[in-house]
């Protein structure tokens, strides 16, 4: 794995991206072909391939991602409604990009998701 992700790229600003939030250890910014009509990815700035490659020691880096994407879904006006937090692990879970990252989808009423046919 490899950290010359496109996120990292985007973490050392070599490429543009709407960044819309930003700590000492969290990048976000607006999905390039969102699902919702708000899609947001919180990276760590971390080089974590997958949820798999993360330790006991990260633990805390991994809940402020968390906690991120709240104070951003509270700062847009979705947290009484409601939004969506999503983490993809390796391909069958649907990753793409192997810096882990975080989904927050909001803005509408999402459909159920999960297995194709699953009734969840």
């Amino acid at each position: 794995m490899s950290d010359d992700t496109i996120f990292h790229k985007i973490i050392n600003r070599e490429i543009p991206a709407d960044i819309v939030y930003e700590s000492d250890s969290v990048i976000a910014f607006k999905d390039i072909a969102p699902m919702a009509p708000v899609h947001v990815l919180f990276v760590p700035k971390k080089s974590i391939a997958t949820l798999n490659d993360a330790k006991a020691e990260d633990a805390a880096l991994l809940g402020e991602l968390m906690l991120a994407a709240v104070e951003y879904a509270r700062r847009e006006g979705m947290a009484d409604n409601g939004y969506r937090v999503v983490m993809n692990c390796n391909a069958d879970g649907g990753q793409t990009v192997y810096q882990l990252h975080l989904h927050l989808l909001g803005g509408t009423r999402l459909a159920g998701f999960g297995a194709a046919g699953s009734h969840h």
